[in-house]
Order: C-alpha cells, then sequence, then structure tokens
C-alpha cells in the first residue's frame, strides 16, 4: 500500500471523580489518533480492541509490520485508537475500578489465538507458541487482566466512547473481540452518532458463559442494554422470545461480523448476526475464507497476512453511504 503522510496525537476521555481517600479519576480512556493530510472518507474510525489487550493491536502486528490502523488512513480515513478504561495506558488501580479479573496466559492465548478451532489450518500464524518464541511473547506482553466485573468494563467502554463521538462526531466503530459488546453499547448510548459498526470476531453467542470472564446475561453483553420492552432483568431478556428482542437505538445499523477460517469464533458468527438482526440491525457476516482469505485465527490484525485481512474491512466501510 502507498505511504501516507499523516498527522497524529494524543488525549484523554477523563474518568468519573472520585474519593478513596483522596480525589482521583476512576476510568479515563487513552485516545490516540492519526489522520492523513487529506480526508477523504465521510467518517472517521473508532478502533475498540478486545479483552485484556491494549490499543496497541491496532497499531502493529506481533511480527512488527505495521498495523491496520495505519492501513485505514492510507486508505483516507482519520481513525481513533482506543486503550479501553482499565487496559493499557487507561489506568487500572483496584481501589479504584475495582478487583482485577485472572491473568491471561500461554496456555489460553495459545487456545484463543493459535491452535485451529476448525478443519481450516490456522496458517496464519507460522511462529510458536510457548514461552521465547519472539512472536508469542509480544502477544503476552501485551495483555493484562480485565475487571472482574465483566459489566462495569463493558459500562465504563460504553460511556467514554459515547463522549468521545461527541468530541468526533459521527463514526464509525470498528470492535474485535470482548471490544464487541462495548460497540453494542455505545450505539444504544448515541444511535445517531454510531454509523456503523465492523466487530471484527466478537464475543458470542448471545447468553455465552466465558470462563474466568463473565457471562453474556443480557444477550450480546454483560452490561444491561436498552431493550425496547424495557426489561429489568436479564432473566427476563433470556425467557423472552427473539422477536421480543428489539433494540430501537440498533434499527437499521449496519453491522459486518468478520470472521477468520480458523478461529473458534467462526463458528458462532452465524448466531451473533442473528441476534442482531431480530434486535433490529442491518447485520451480515464476512467471513474471509469466502474471499479467498485462509488460514485465519481470532487475531486477525496480528497474524502474518493482516495486510490481507484488513482489505475487507476497509472496503466494507468504505461502500457503507
Amino acid at each position: 500500500m502507498a505511504a501516507a503522510t499523516v498527522r497524529s496525537g494524543q488525549f484523554w476521555i477523563p474518568g468519573d471523580v472520585k474519593q478513596v481517600g483522596i480525589t482521583v479519576q476512576s476510568g479515563p480512556m487513552y485516545v490516540y489518533w492519526e489522520a492523513p493530510e487529506v480526508v477523504t472518507r465521510r467518517y472517521p474510525v473508532i478502533f475498540v480492541h478486545g479483552g485484556g489487550a491494549q490499543g496497541t493491536d491496532w497499531l502493529g502486528t506481533v511480527d512488527g509490520r505495521t498495523g491496520w490502523a495505519r492501513r485505514f488512513v492510507e486508505a483516507g480515513f482519520a481513525v481513533y485508537v482506543i486503550d479501553r478504561p482499565g487496559h493499557g495506558r487507561s489506568a487500572f488501580h483496584p481501589d479504584v475500578i475495582g478487583a482485577m479479573g485472572p491473568q491471561f496466559g500461554y496456555e489460553p492465548a495459545a487456545g484463543l489465538f493459535i491452535e485451529s478451532a476448525t478443519d481450516e489450518p490456522h496458517t496464519a500464524w507460522p511462529w510458536g507458541s510457548a514461552p521465547g518464541d519472539p512472536e508469542m511473547d509480544q502477544l503476552i506482553a501485551s495483555v493484562g487482566p480485565l475487571p472482574a466485573d465483566l459489566g462495569l468494563s463493558q459500562e465504563l467502554d460504553a460511556d467514554r466512547l459515547a463522549t468521545l463521538l461527541d468530541l468526533t462526531g459521527p463514526a464509525v466503530l470498528v470492535t474485535h473481540s470482548a471490544g464487541g459488546p462495548s460497540g453494542w453499547l455505545t450505539a444504544t448510548l448515541r444511535p445517531g452518532l454510531v454509523k456503523a459498526i465492523a466487530a471484527i470476531e466478537p464475543m458470542g453467542p448471545a447468553f455465552a458463559e466465558f470462563p474466568g470472564l463473565g457471562t453474556l446475561t443480557w444477550g450480546l453483553t454483560t452490561a444491561p442494554i436498552a431493550y425496547d420492552a424495557a426489561y429489568e432483568t436479564s432473566d427476563a431478556v433470556v425467557a423472552a422470545p427473539a422477536a421480543e428482542r428489539t433494540i430501537a437505538a440498533l434499527a437499521g445499523l449496519r453491522v459486518a461480523v468478520f470472521t477468520g477460517g480458523s478461529s473458534p469464533f467462526s463458528s458462532v458468527a452465524p448466531e451473533v448476526v442473528a441476534f442482531l438482526g431480530h434486535a433490529g440491525a442491518n447485520a451480515e457476516r464476512v467471513h474471509l475464507p469466502d474471499l479467498g482469505i485462509h488460514g485465519n485465527g481470532h487475531g486477525l490484525m496480528l497474524e502474518q497476512n493482516s495486510d490481507d485481512t484488513v482489505r475487507p474491512v476497509i472496503d466494507w466501510l468504505a461502500a457503507q453511504p
């Protein structure tokens, strides 16, 4: 791809003021931005990383190549790359946000990011998976614990993302994995400002339990989300027929769920799309093998063919009105 002259900077979405013996902020959100010298795309892109990770996932690959965010800039988009509250440069202290969840290690990382979960070989991770393997070391070094309260974590994400949208104006979201629920929640908080969501390997299916993380008790989120029926409990959502799980704020929202051919999330993507469709979104699945892009797992933006995996996402967003 052609080189781009870029402008860049950083700022913070401040957290809530809280007293813990002294006056502190709870859950600030770090934002890094880049833009081409001349922006040619109508809407900026906000990148939302996955669970335990940080915004660096979008800035470079595990083997040191240019990341997705710059490829979007080269395609004419302004981009905002966040560290979700409690992740990366967005400070986490248990006295302020709450208890930490478990640390993410080499073994679960291998199961999620490296081992093939389908009949398609995982060829896009040609590196090792043990301590001392450089690319695996890079992956693990970037990952920390999530807040133990997954619902609170999603609420913080959505609140800070909503504030960011108030600054940027209308934008599109690119989410990954455990950042997916934050995207759905943000769209309900700022329905007029979220113009589309490209969900990369989002958490699902609805109501699924993720050991060590939590359960999607409200459908595709752990935090309460605003159904039209105004359900008072998550049990009521579980019991409701699919046709009664509509969410007015998602009506007509264009969503694409992108999956890799070897990923454990590829098998649940149709259920995620169906749930979003019942909610009212204009949702579709984009399975990379259908486009001739093979061998990818859960970390599409980190793998050897990241310049191939990013192209369908750019093309899909560029085609949105």
